[in-house]
């Protein structure tokens, strides 16, 4: 009975849809069906697979809540940002601390780097970074902020639970360490998260012991370990580390936060016979354990204000240049991240706690006397020095050529100030800036002048700074902007050739042409001596002299626009698509009418029949 009554309603169901279901009607049914589906399918996926979709978009807005705040500074190229995969348009650059005695790329099996020559290249088996282990999916990404030399990582995980981590390569105090990560938890759950080591202290080097130390109001354990580093078959060199003992289990309670700071101080002898190391490793020992020493005696804020402030007057001097849209172009990203791992790897006497007066007063000397420094070819040129940051190699080889090459082309007194003489020649041999007999010149070719300079605070002497910029202008034509950012006395300049008179500098700044000289000389000249100045109209002997031509246009326009057909206007090309519009429209309605007339006449001609 139930098989006939299934039966007979198959049957009606067929006769219905016999009657009802029309071609046009089953055609437009699966039409309406496939738009459903195409514009629906997100949602309908969000709603087969709620739960992994939530847990995906909260990893996501976690990382972009704590990533908002570096978008404006790496616009500016202050920051570099970089997610785990890299994303779209992201600039690979190897995340990095140093302070020019010691180094580390931030990456859970990062070593610890120590000087070799002119780099911090010399690996030691000490792998100090930590890390909160999480289960399921997370997101990370890294943030280089090169203003104060600090390093962020971010993971963000299920629940909106997330880790923030800092590391710095402490400036004052150069064999220290710092690791700050702080958990968050906003769940309503206590979690227990496992603290993970890349390497435990007890396996950095041949041997180690505990010690305790005073911390704040109480005393801390700290884990000792010493060893030697074979350089050749002749020469070692003692190592010894001294690193905050770390739980293994970190408790988060709901929400709420946990922080873990973690110091490591590091020090080291120069290459040694092997005799010489037993006598020198207890002394390398007792240095690493009198820095801790000293980093406990401040607190964390503290550490890290000074750390901030060294990076801050360092970064001081630079250089910022219009952006540039051609292909291959050097740009300000890449500028700044290759300043900030040559400073990572260059030391600053100056600043470093223990340094007595004697010190500062050489490094005071050596940046006052930078006579010959930059004495080459302007550097936003040379390939060989803007290469591949993303590896610890490219890295090294990069610093090694910058270092190499202000020490050769005029600049070793500068480099033998650290950090501080350092940047200062970067800048200068930018621009083929040279300073040369009491006076400071531009010495660069006015058709390199194609986009917009400004070079900031140059030092002469150690009381003065100069700023110079150099703007394109809407004709095409360069000019020079100069202005003083302090002085201790009266400075003036010249443009090409020095036939005007000498204009005294100030804190405004006063425009200068740009001149083209036969043969070609520097386009300024600045300098405390005005008699000097007057008298370089007679000592520089040209041919001719004239302003710059404007620069072509469209060199100007493969920066600006990426093509050299130069930035037309918006109307024009709204013009031109209306005018390709209009005309498809023209050629439809020609075709359409030649279509129409042709099948009148056809039905004319066997319409009589």
């Amino acid at each position: 009975m139930q098989r006939m009554e299934r039966f007979e309603l198959a049957k009606r169901l067929k006769r219905f849809l016999e009657v009802h279901l029309t071609k046009r009607r089953l055609f437009l049914g699966i039409v309406i069906f496939g738009l459903i589906l195409y514009f629906g399918q997100p949602r309908v996926g969000r709603w087969l697979y709620r739960p992994q979709a939530i847990v995906d978009d909260m990893v996501e807005r976690c990382m972009e809540d704590r990533l908002t705040s570096f978008h404006s500074e790496a616009s500016e190229y202050d920051a570099n940002i970089l997610h785990s995969p890299p994303q779209e348009n992201e600039f690979s650059y190897l995340p990095y601390v140093g302070n020019g005695y010691i180094g580390l790329p931030v990456k859970f099996d990062g070593r610890i780097m120590i000087r070799s020559g002119r780099t911090l290249s010399q690996e030691v088996p000490i792998r100090p970074l930590i890390s909160v282990s999480m289960s399921g999916k997370f997101a990370e990404a890294s943030v280089v902020r090169y203003l104060d030399g600090v390093v962020y990582r971010y993971q963000c995980m299920r629940m909106g639970l997330y880790a923030k981590y800092q590391y710095y390569a402490h400036r004052t105090i150069p064999g220290l360490l710092i690791q700050e990560i702080k958990v968050v938890n906003p769940s309503d759950t206590n979690l227990n998260l496992e603290v993970s080591h890349s390497s435990p202290p007890d396996s950095w080097l041949s041997s180690s012991n505990t010690i305790r130390l005073q911390h704040a109001v109480s005393q801390a354990e700290f884990k000792v370990s010493k060893g030697k580093i074979d350089i050749d078959s002749d020469r070692v060199i003692a190592v010894a580390a001294v690193a905050s003992s770390i739980p293994s289990i970190l408790e988060v309670k709901a929400r709420s936060h946990a922080n873990i700071i973690v110091y490591c101080t590091i020090a080291y002898s120069k290459p040694m016979s092997s005799d010489e190391y037993y006598a020198t490793k207890t002394s390398v020992e007792n240095q690493a354990i009198q820095t801790m020493k000293d980093a406990l005696l401040k607190t964390t804020a503290s550490l890290r204000r000074d750390h901030s402030a060294v990076w801050n007057q360092l970064w001081s001097t630079g250089l910022k240049i219009s952006n540039s849209l051609a292909a291959g172009a050097l740009n300000g990203h890449l500028i700044n991240s290759t300043m900030y791992h040559v400073l990572s790897q260059s030391p600053s006497p100056y600043h470093v706690e223990s340094a007595n007066a004697t010190t500062k007063a050489q490094v005071m000397k050596s940046l006052a006397y930078a006579d010959g420094c930059y004495s080459s070819y302007h550097t936003l040129d040379a390939e060989n020095l803007w290469k591949d940051l993303s590896t610890l190699s490219e890295v090294n080889n990069v610093v090694s050529r910058w270092l190499l090459t202000l020490e050769k082309q005029g600049c070793p007194n500068l480099i033998k100030a650290g950090a501080l003489g350092v940047v200062q020649a970067m800048v200068l041999s930018f621009g083929s800036l040279r300073f040369s007999n009491q006076h400071l010149e531009f010495n660069i070719h006015p058709k390199y002048l194609h986009r917009d300079l400004d070079f900031r605070r140059l030092s002469y002497g150690n009381s003065s700074h100069v700023n110079i910029s150099v703007v394109v202008q809407e004709d095409n034509h360069a000019v020079l902007y100069v202005a003083l950012d302090r002085s201790d006395k009266n400075y003036y300049a010249c443009d090409g050739g020095c036939l005007d008179k000498p204009v005294q500098l100030g804190p405004d700044r006063i425009q200068f042409p740009v001149k083209l000289t036969e043969p070609v000389t520097p386009i300024l000249y600045v300098t405390y001596d005005r008699q000097h100045m007057e008298d370089l109209r007679h000592a520089i002997h040209v041919k001719e002299i004239s302003e710059a031509p404007a620069l072509e246009h469209h060199v100007i326009a493969l920066h600006k626009h990426g093509h050299h057909l130069g930035g037309l206007p918006n109307l024009f090309w709204v013009s031109i698509g209306v005018l390709i519009v209009v005309f498809h429209l023209f050629l439809f309605k020609l075709i359409y009418n030649e279509y129409k007339g042709s099948t009148d006449k056809f039905r004319a001609r066997y319409g009589k029949l």
